[in-house]
């Protein structure tokens, strides 16, 4: 019976213990961790600095503003000196144009009133060009050389300067808007009856690569001369590559000396509307699409003005001999054009140009004694021609013009000591450093 008892002892213990050796029941529990990474990623971005920041001209000039010639200005848009106001440009200033045609075009207008004070010097003149001319601001290049040539043209507007002298316009008016600014700037008026108006001093300034146009068959001139009075200073003037005309003076009385005119599209040396003052040594130099060396107008209303033109050399465009381009022609006479013209010499202009007297009006002055000519010098390229055939008159009514040119004119093979423009007065200037 005992032994019974310990058995049944024994079989419970291995129940229990089979029992507690089962696996319990596994129970997993899935636990989501959300992290959020922030990831700080670094960009480099290189922003250009403006390089005309402080030093952009725009827009309306209403009091006394003074550049300076450490730094490259930036002419944008139409610019009007007002009047009362002076515009102070120091010797060896560059102004670079912004690009641009017809309302956009840059230009720098001098209005009635107004003044500038241009400055410079053989040695550091002032220099008006296009943005894309890559001139530095001390007034050299590269040493990859010029981005632009005598070639490139119209790739801004240019100078205009107006002022309260007389000048003759149709209808007896007694001011007129400027041609190559829109009628709707008024600040574009110029005349008046101030013979001695200031507008200023212009010395040792190279206008280079402008003549934008304004409208259809509308471009604007170099250096525009409107209704300058004679108190205002003019000399030492370049115009480089122009589109239109290279100086042009609208009625006025204002001398200018020293004019330099390379490579324009129209006219080197125009004159309209009655000018009254004197052009004492100009050099001009055509090329290929250059037209004449002068036009000259006579008066447009009953206001009459006598100029004076002396000391002018005049290059054509030939080569070999032969015409280049357009054919440009030494001078054209308009409008009954009253004024005297001596000492000039042209030449490498084939024996077919000439200087012309173009309309009976011309022929009347010429007769009457009120257009005179003086001491021209003529040196053909190739072969001679005659003098009878250089100058000649056109007009319906005649005169002895050519008959007289033997006179006044003289066949020559090359230039005499004193012919002409004092060639030394020209070495500061873009022709004379690339010709």
């Amino acid at each position: 019976m005992r032994f019974l008892k310990i058995l049944n002892l024994i079989f419970f213990a291995c129940f229990v213990i089979i029992s507690c050796s089962k696996d319990p029941e596994t129970i997993v529990e899935t636990v989501t961790v959300t992290e959020t990474v922030t990831v700080t990623e670094t960009e480099t971005v290189t922003v250009e600095a403006d390089p005309y920041a402080d030093s952009t001209l725009e827009g309306k000039i209403s009091s006394d503003k003074a550049l300076s010639a450490d730094k490259v200005w930036l002419l944008k848009g139409r610019v009007i000196v007002e009047s009362g106001a002076t515009l102070t440009i120091p010797a060896g200033t560059v102004i670079k144009a912004e690009p641009g045609s017809g309302a956009d075009a840059s230009t720098l207008i001098i209005a009635r009133g107004g003044k500038i004070d241009a400055k410079g010097t053989a040695a550091k003149p002032i220099i008006m060009t296009s943005k894309s001319d890559n001139i530095k601001a001390d007034g050299t290049y590269p040493t990859s050389g010029k981005s632009l040539t005598v070639d490139a043209r119209g790739l801004w507007g240019g100078l205009l300067v107006l002022g309260k002298a007389p000048s003759s316009f149709k209808g007896d008016v007694t001011e007129l808007q400027i041609e190559g600014i829109p009628v709707t700037e008024t600040a574009g008026l110029y005349g008046g009856s101030d013979a001695a108006d200031d507008s200023g001093v212009m010395q040792y300034i190279s206008i280079r690569h402008g003549g934008a146009e304004i409208g259809e068959g509308n471009e604007i001139n170099g250096l525009t001369l409107g209704g300058v009075g004679n108190k205002t200073v003019i000399d030492h003037i370049e115009v480089v590559a122009n589109v239109d005309d290279g100086i042009e003076f609208f009625g006025g009385t204002v001398d200018a000396s020293y004019l330099m005119v390379y490579g324009q599209g129209d006219d080197a040396l125009d004159i309209d509307q009655a000018y009254s003052g004197t052009v004492d040594n100009a050099m001009v130099v055509l090329t290929a699409a250059s037209d004449h060396g002068m036009e000259i107008d006579g008066p447009e209303g009953s206001l009459a003005g006598s100029f004076t033109v002396k000391n002018v050399t005049i290059k054509g465009a030939s080569k070999s001999g032969a015409a280049l381009g357009v054919n440009g022609e030494i001078a054209d006479f308009r409008k009954a054009a009253t004024g005297s013209l001596s000492n000039i010499y042209a030449f490498d202009f084939v024996a077919s140009k000439d200087v012309e007297l173009d309309a009976d009006a011309d022929s009347a002055s010429y007769t009457a004694g009120t257009l005179t000519f003086a001491n021209w010098d003529i040196q053909y390229a190739g072969s001679a021609g005659t003098l009878d055939k250089t100058f000649v008159d056109k007009s319906t009514v005649g005169s002895t013009f050519s008959a007289d040119a033997s006179t006044f004119a003289e066949i020559v093979t090359a230039k005499k000591a004193d012919a002409g423009a004092t060639d030394s007065e020209y070495e500061w200037t873009y022709w004379f450093a690339n010709k």
